[in-house]
């Protein structure tokens, strides 16, 4: 029987799989893809220490394969090489918060003068019905164990809508890199669904409102608002866990 960590390996590596069928994917790229999609999976954590060959498990990759996808991931800041440890995860610092959230606000201000402008009304009603529904199971009361994950989906799903609107192959690299340093941002801070949920719901609705209106000012104060809350709750939950660890560890 496959344990849920083989499972979710298994997963991704389906994932990954699926990708290489596309013309012209090379296998640096493939590892690189399965290695996002670890993240995504919450399977890699900030600041966890990696060797090559764990990569290479981890991955389901050929180790030739692991080595060349790791410049690509030291590029990106994804991955550091500790002297005398080894590969290290990203490790969640307050800089990093600051900037990748710097880089987050920098991209989707751009993204979001093109999306008010172009999206369509058709769109925009399926996004706030997507959130709605989001919203009204969040507040049901009900034990709901793929809440969180469905929540994620379409908070992330916004987002990256936004960005690809923009046509820009380049500024979609990056923001997609980028968005794996906020994802792990989120994991450091291990935050209950029920307190990241609500509030990313409701500021999102608040900003969709204003695309619906087609208020530029608006919208760009309602994502600036949003992502900027959103940071505030990072802090705030690895402030919180670090005082956790602080006041139950050994004098």
């Amino acid at each position: 029987m496959k344990t849920a960590k083989n499972a979710g390996r298994s997963g991704a590596a389906r994932s990954a799989r699926a990708a290489a069928r596309e013309p012209g994917v090379s296998q640096r790229n493939l590892a690189y893809e399965s290695f996002r999609q670890q993240i995504l999976s919450a399977r890699i954590r900030p600041g966890q220490f990696v060797s090559q060959r764990e990569l290479m498990r981890l991955l389901d990759m050929p180790l030739g394969a692991v080595r060349e996808m790791i410049p690509r991931l030291e590029a990106a800041r994804l991955i550091v090489t500790v002297p005398k440890r080894g590969l290290q995860i990203a490790p969640v610092d307050l800089k990093l918060i600051r900037n990748a959230f710097q880089v987050r606000a920098m991209i989707e201000r751009e993204a979001v003068l093109n999306f008010v402008r172009h999206a369509s009304d058709e769109e925009l009603t399926r996004i706030e019905q997507q959130h709605r529904d989001i919203l009204a199971r969040a507040t049901s009361g009900k034990p709901d164990s793929r809440l969180d994950d469905d929540a994620q989906a379409a908070d992330w799903g916004l987002h990256d809508t936004m960005i690809d609107a923009m046509g820009n192959e380049i500024l979609s690299e990056i923001y997609r890199v980028n968005s794996l340093h906020v994802r792990l941002i989120a994991l450091d801070a291990s935050q209950i669904a029920a307190q990241r949920v609500l509030p990313a719901m409701q500021e999102h609705l608040q900003f969709i409102a204003a695309l619906r209106r087609r208020d530029e000012d608006g919208a760009i104060a309602a994502l600036m608002h949003h992502i900027g809350s959103s940071r505030q709750r990072v802090v705030d939950a690895s402030f919180h866990r670090l005082a956790t660890v602080k006041a139950t560890s050994p004098a």
